[in-house]
């Protein structure tokens, strides 16, 4: 297991153009419920870099996602076959869906978070809104890691405004220093490029693929 000399240590999150439009295709698809999915990917010094993701067969609810032990016996059995076939990536993190109340980590995503960084690491936990993705015409994610427990960060500035709903409020405030959110980018591989054409019919990755947020990086 890799140890990092810093609770901070990772401060960068690069998103390739695939992994984003599978990820927001998959939010999108579980309208008002919450899905999750695992990605896939490599660090490089402070930076995560994820390259793929893809969905876990979980059963979602408008407050939760619970992940089965089929879901993990399915990332397990994904992660094997993407070896034996070359992908030299590993899994770097999980994501999952707020539909409508913003991107931030409740209290059991902190809970799933801190296990993961315990025993996955290194880990990301991303969040998506497809609600307000949809509604702003921009990708609205959060990629986030957790502090260890009972480390207390020190005070920072104001984090970016977000609009919390009132049924949220409680569990974000209560949570809110338990983790920090890192600074999140994307970027085009060559492999992107080709897979974007072929789902170039599909309604916004129009959007997505000229978008000025996408450098062109080869990892």
């Amino acid at each position: 297991m890799l140890l990092f000399c810093s609770h901070h240590y990772f401060k960068y999150c690069k998103i390739s153009a695939l992994a984003l439009l599978k990820m927001v295709m998959h939010a999108r698809s579980g309208g008002n419920l919450e899905v999750m999915g695992l990605m896939l990917g490599k660090v490089d010094g402070e930076t995560m870099i994820i390259m793929d993701s893809f969905a876990l067969p979980v059963e979602g609810t408008e407050t939760r996602v619970n992940a089965q032990a089929a879901a993990y016996e399915y990332m397990a059995a994904y992660i094997e076959n993407a070896k034996q076939v070359g992908r030299l990536e590993n899994a770097i993190g999980w994501y999952h869906s707020h539909p409508g109340y913003g991107c931030w980590l409740s209290g059991i995503d902190v809970s799933t978070q801190m296990l993961n960084q315990q025993f996955q690491e290194p880990f990301v936990a991303v969040v998506i809104d497809p609600t307000r993705t949809i509604s702003a015409g921009k990708v609205n994610l959060g990629a986030f890691r957790t502090y260890p427990k009972g480390y207390k960060p020190p005070d920072e500035g104001p984090s970016e405004y977000q609009t919390i709903p009132l049924n949220k409020i409680e569990d974000f405030g209560v949570h809110c220093k338990q983790y920090y959110a890192l600074e999140v980018s994307y970027f085009k591989s060559s492999l992107d490029r080709k897979l974007l054409e072929l789902l170039w019919n599909k309604y916004w990755v129009n959007t997505l693929s000229s978008s000025s947020l996408l450098t062109r990086q080869v990892y």
